[in-house]
């Protein structure tokens, strides 16, 4: 069926409007024109669309059934426009990722980007925090640390403070600092977050036992499945924390870095890099830290 795509323009704007007069001005055109299309398009189907009232218009079944549809074909349409007029070339952009960030705090956001900046194709590769960013030809790499790294340019991201966070079983046992001894105390390749954690907090760190992890993805799992204890970046973790897979039971914090932006100052930024950069720095600026109350068992 060829369905005349002014009729369903004026159907579209007709059914958002619920009245004649304003969709012929959303259009610019007649009131009469856009009865004549709706009308049109009315004969066309053999059905109603609209039931006329004294004040306006009302959609029948067979109209309110049509509005998704066209909406969703003017928006894509739309879209497809929106990207056949943009003159700029599409760049790609290869970015190195450490992968409890890409988890916990790029990818809920990667859509908002790639729907405002779609000339950038962007190429992501995850890493555990260890970068050669010439060697593997990335254009730029997030990673995390104090921001100082021989021959590169840093920006800050996020501040994220390691938190002890356990199972909801093994929080329950948790009142205060020193409890944390008699637990299983999980680790990573970062030697020392547990020694310096307890030495902030005025403890003897005991005997360290257990599985050591390169990841900080994988050592939330294990904490999460009830193997141990695991001081993690708690602002990455929100999604654990509010469906119950983990709990903070402590408030005791240990700053040890931050993530950050990086890229070799020899390379002059491109406009993908350039965007890339803008939107992370907007994006962090707005992020807020979470309520670790909420978090933690009562």
């Amino acid at each position: 069926m060829h369905l005349p795509l002014n009729a369903l323009r004026a159907f579209d704007a007709a059914a958002r409007h619920l009245n004649l007069t304003r969709a012929a001005l959303e259009l610019h055109v007649t009131q009469a024109a856009i009865s004549q299309h709706i009308r049109q398009l009315e004969d066309q189907l053999g059905k109603p669309l609209f039931r006329r009232l004294p004040r306006g218009l009302a959609l029948t079944d067979e109209g309110m059934a049509l509005v998704p549809a066209v909406a969703q074909a003017f928006g894509s349409l739309s879209r497809a426009l929106a990207q056949v007029q943009d003159r700029r070339p599409h760049e790609v952009l290869s970015v190195g990722v450490v992968g409890t960030f890409a988890v916990g705090w790029l990818l809920p956001r990667l859509r908002a980007f790639q729907e405002a900046h779609a000339f950038v194709d962007l190429r992501l590769f995850t890493h555990n925090n260890r970068v050669d960013l010439a060697g593997e030809g990335w254009d730029c790499a997030i990673r995390f640390g104090d921001g100082a790294w021989h021959g590169t340019a840093a920006r800050q991201l996020l501040q994220a403070p390691l938190t002890p966070m356990c199972a909801p079983a093994i929080a329950a046992r948790l009142q205060q600092p020193a409890d944390l001894a008699r637990e299983t105390l999980l680790r990573t390749y970062r030697a020392g977050e547990w020694e310096q954690w307890f030495a902030q907090n005025k403890l003897a760190c005991p005997s360290l036992r257990g599985t050591v992890f390169d990841s900080s993805l994988t050592l939330a799992e294990a904490a999460a499945q009830g193997l141990g204890v695991a001081l993690l970046p708690l602002r990455l973790f929100s999604r654990d924390l509010q469906a119950g897979r983990l709990v903070a039971p402590l408030a005791q914090t240990l700053d040890t870095g931050s993530y950050w932006l990086t890229q070799l100052k020899s390379r002059s930024p491109t406009l993908a890099m350039q965007t890339f950069e803008r939107w992370l720095l907007a994006q962090c600026g707005q992020e807020q830290p979470p309520d670790t109350r909420a978090a933690a068992l009562p």
